[in-house]
């Protein structure tokens, strides 16, 4: 056995027998996640009230848990497998459904990713890099906001991560368990988010062929019973669903037929890629990065998109936290125009959280752009630098090239989960800017890698080896991209990092005494972990909750705290007070054209309001003779019509809204208060609460039909989402005059005083609810 194999298994040894000594600095960094996580989440409102509605369903029967039903009447269900929300509805079932309930299994996956970081770092090297990779980690914007909320994200990661954990330790132990237990975790992954979570199969395949010390026979039997079990553990949910006859379960919901594999592959798998065209009414993906001017994704379909950057929350902060800044047009989803501060999706200017759709264009810089860049990509140039570092600086002179000692390896693995995460969404079609989680763990892991090897040799190399010029290339490139995120909302702080940037570097190059060169890498790691740090902490300083999440100074930008009593403010109580009384003995409470309308009565009341087409309005999940049917026998008496959803809608769903429109009984408004005046509505009553874009007619009771001299939408706005005649100047500014970032703060917090603007206020009707028990 070579020396230097002898010493790698030492290592390995040594490590394992030290692993619980306790290291008080990994304690801090645990309790900064949970602080950053989990505070104020007891104001989380209904948090993703989509997936808030499905739990409250799942905590009702032991049928509506195992399909993650959407209503509690188990009609349709929600568009993702439900592993994330079983764990949600456990929660639930425990405390009761509350927001910060169902966001508690987030919370806890989120310091728990974190403390898998560390674990899979130090052992290898050492306590430094474990400690930065945490901390990196922690201090990733898209990780604190997803872990804010219960969205799939943060479950998602700490499932990956512990099948990472597992592999590990299989080629420590040589025993093919810790394998089968690495991939089965895979397939559990899969069933939290589907083929996202196959993203890190190639790492860990290659990982294991090169770092387990077997002959070639031994990888390729224990990497075929892992493949086995990946296989089981996916296919086991899917194939129970789609081989139970469809009238003993809830239709697939975001699927064309009632199959959760072809939910997986096509809504949730190759439509990310190439863009979405199912479950939307419309084509969602290549459009997105249209310049066209006023275009949305599937030309308006997918809700009715007035302005893809508006942001919903789960709160009553309302228009403060879509981070919309009024004055400016939107040429599609991903317009940018000029440098840093250049106008983005929806008005929004660059460094700040992006709509649900600002996914930039396209190409290999995309995660740097503007749009995905402030939620994740802070440290992603000095992650660079450390694993270029890492495969150099632990490579063993005395191998042949290809020969890799244990680090590189172990570099290799977090290389080849960044490597594929990066190169998908860097041309996919069709995701949202909170996916950009998936790259926070190797991001992490290459930080710390490269935190340890980067000081090491600039530390213990002369200057004329160009290694020694590695640190402060990374810190010069690293403070010079977070210099140009930061400039939208803080110029002074720009030129303060590009500053401290020079200083440092300069200093890790010239001066020579230890102290000043410690002091100078303490300030160096530091200045680059601040403004992410900053970031990170505004979703919990904003006491943020929202369904598309994301983070940055424009959730600070109103006043007011993160209210919401669980989808109360998105209910109208004349209405429900009105079915409440005359349901009779309908299995039904109401139906209604989408999940979005549904979702806050069922939060409230917990009884089940059918989703006619499911989240977007346009699943065909039941036919029109089988919704006579249900009419017929007294299973649904009031339906209720809202908005451009209703009209958008074909097919079956079409000719069903149709023959209730021609054969139902309106109800007279006054009776459900099914009309308003001149009321104030927060965004988050009229936001789809996943696409965070604005519903035409949104949920029953929120505002809906156009108003006098629109323009086709509501509340008279354009396609931009801008008042007619109106470009965000302050009163008496003079036509082609920019207004100032002083002024446009001004603006908006003068239409938030006066709920105009954005929202387009105005007395209007959201929609109709109509009789059905008078048919037959």
């Amino acid at each position: 056995m070579s020396e230097t194999k002898q010493k790698e298994d030492l290592t390995v040894t040594e490590q394992k027998k030290r692993r619980w000594i306790f290291d008080p600095y990994l304690l801090v960094i645990l309790l900064l996640a949970l602080f950053l996580y989990g505070w104020a989440i007891w104001q989380a409102g209904s948090a993703n009230s989509f997936y808030t509605a499905a739990i409250t369903s799942m905590t009702q029967s032991f049928k509506n848990f195992w399909y993650a039903s959407f209503d509690p009447a188990g009609y349709i269900t929600v568009d993702k497998p439900p592993v994330a929300l079983w764990f949600m509805a456990i929660s639930a079932k425990i405390f009761g459904v509350h927001g910060w309930s169902v966001v508690l299994p987030s919370v806890l996956f989120g310091v728990a990713s974190v403390y898998l970081m560390y674990c899979l770092i130090k052992p290898y090297f050492g306590k430094l890099a474990g400690r930065l990779a945490a901390l990196a980690m922690t201090l990733t914007p898209i990780v604190v906001a997803d872990s804010r909320t219960n969205n799939m994200d943060a479950t998602l990661i700490f499932f990956l991560l512990l099948a990472l954990f597992f592999l590990e330790k299989a080629v420590i132990s040589k025993k093919p368990w810790w394998v089968m237990g690495s991939f089965a975790l895979v397939g559990v992954a899969f069933n939290v988010k589907m083929l996202q979570a196959f993203m890190i199969l190639p790492a860990m395949y290659l990982f294991y062929w090169l770092a387990a010390r077997e002959n070639w026979k031994q990888k390729l039997k224990k990497l075929t019973y892992g493949t086995i079990a990946l296989a089981v553990f996916t296919l086991a949910w899917p194939l129970s669903v789609d081989l139970t006859n469809s009238s003993s379960r809830p239709y697939v919901g975001g699927s064309e037929h009632n199959s959760v594999l072809e939910l997986a592959f096509g809504y949730n798998g190759s439509e990310r890629l190439l863009g979405q065209t199912t479950g939307t009414g419309g084509s969602f993906g290549q459009g997105m990065n249209s310049k066209k001017k006023g275009q949305v994704p599937g030309g308006g379909t997918k809700n009715n998109q007035q302005a893809i950057g508006q942001q919903p929350t789960g709160n009553k902060k309302g228009l403060q936290a879509a981070g919309k800044k009024p004055g400016n047009s939107m040429k599609g989803p991903q317009a940018q125009t000029g440098g840093p501060g250049g106008t983005r999706a929806g008005g929004k200017t660059g460094g700040g959280g992006g709509g649900a759709f600002a996914i930039g264009t396209a190409g290999p810089l995309r995660i740097f752009q503007s749009d995905l860049g402030p939620q994740i990509a802070w440290l992603l140039p000095f992650a660079l630098f450390g694993l270029f570092g890492g495969m150099i600086y632990y490579r063993d002179k005395k191998k042949k090239w290809y020969q890799l000692t244990q680090q590189q390896k172990q570099t290799l693995l977090w290389a080849g989960w960044l490597v594929p995460v990066y190169g998908f969404f860097s041309i996919a079609s069709f995701f949202h800017p909170y996916y950009m989680i998936m790259l926070a763990p190797a991001i992490a892991g290459l930080f710390g890698i490269g935190g340890k090897v980067l000081i090491e040799m600039n530390r213990s190399l002369p200057r004329t080896n160009w290694k020694f010029y590695l640190l402060p290339l990374a810190l010069l490139a690293t403070t010079a991209l977070q210099a140009w995120y930061v400039y939208s909302y803080y110029p002074w702080l720009t030129y303060l990092l590009l500053a401290l940037g020079i200083a440092l570097a300069s200093a890790l190059v010239l001066v020579h005494d230890h102290l000043t060169k410690k002091m100078a890498v303490i300030g160096g790691i530091t200045t680059i972990l601040l403004s992410p740090g900053w970031w990170s902490l505004t979703p919990t300083l904003a006491a943020e909750s929202s369904a598309i999440p994301s983070a940055g100074p424009d959730l600070l930008s109103g006043n007011g705290g993160a209210g919401g009593g669980m989808g109360d403010s998105n209910v109208n109580t004349k209405l429900l007070s009105y079915l409440q009384k005359h349901q009779g003995k309908a299995k039904y409470l109401m139906g209604t054209n989408d999940s979005n309308s549904a979702a806050p009565y069922i939060i409230k009341s917990g009884k089940a309001v059918m989703a006619l087409g499911g989240y977007n309005g346009t699943d065909e999940a039941l036919t029109l003779k089988q919704f006579k049917h249900l009419v017929k026998t007294g299973q649904i008496k009031y339906f209720y019509i809202s908005g451009k959803t209703a009209s958008a809608s074909s097919g079956q769903i079409g000719r069903i809204l149709q023959w209730i429109k021609k054969n139902g009984t309106k109800v007279a408004a006054n009776k459900y208060g099914g009309t308003t005046s001149s009321t104030t509505s927060s965004l988050s009553k009229n936001t789809n609460p996943k696409n965070g874009t604005q519903k035409m007619g949104g949920a029953p009771g929120s505002l809906g039909k156009q108003a006098p001299g629109g323009q086709g939408q509501p509340g008279g706005m354009n396609k931009q989402g801008m008042q007619p005649n109106s470009s965000g100047m302050k009163k008496g500014q003079k036509p082609g005059k920019k207004p100032t970032k002083r002024s446009t703060k001004k603006i908006k917090k003068a239409s938030l005083k006066k709920g105009n603007g954005q929202m387009g206020m105005g007395g209007m009707q959201s929609g109709v609810l109509y009789d059905l028990s008078s048919i037959y």
